[in-house]
């Protein structure tokens, strides 16, 4: 499964289409869609569309290299199809924590970033959804 992201009307690309970019392919979108599953502070963190490209783009870049640097650093044993090298690897709970925690630094260096201090957060924010409980206690109550 690829993920994409979708630009439409960029500055500086005068009459461009929309454009769909992919990002990933598997495991690693999965692995960080795991960690933002089982940690939903981060979707609190990263909530506006161009923080949460910013951080997939980012997150799966770096747990890419990490993932990387521990199959370097640690002998595993010979394949026997198995298991991927990426799920033996994680089987070791400091190598899960550490994955867990470069995602988190992604999503908090993402959320601290200043250009996108004035982006909106997608869907409803709480006031919105405050009036239509109200709304809805009125109209079915």
């Amino acid at each position: 499964m690829a993920i994409e992201a979708r630009i439409v009307n960029t500055p500086g690309m005068a009459g461009a289409d929309d454009l769909w970019i992919p990002l990933v392919d598997e495991p690693i979108g999965s692995i960080v869609a795991q960690v933002q599953t089982d940690h939903p502070e981060i979707d609190r963190l990263i909530s506006s569309p161009h923080k949460i490209l910013a951080f997939r783009t980012f997150a799966y870049i770096r747990v890419g290299l990490l993932l990387g640097q521990l199959l370097v650093e640690h002998d595993l044993p010979a394949y026997d199809g198995t298991e991927t090298w990426i799920e033996a690897l994680l089987r070791d709970p400091k190598h899960a924590v550490a994955v867990v925690a470069e995602v988190r630094t992604v999503a908090d260096e993402v959320a601290a970033d200043p250009r996108y201090a004035d982006d909106e957060p997608m869907g409803p924010d709480a006031e919105a959804r405050d009036r239509f409980r109200e709304f809805a206690k009125k109209q079915l109550g």
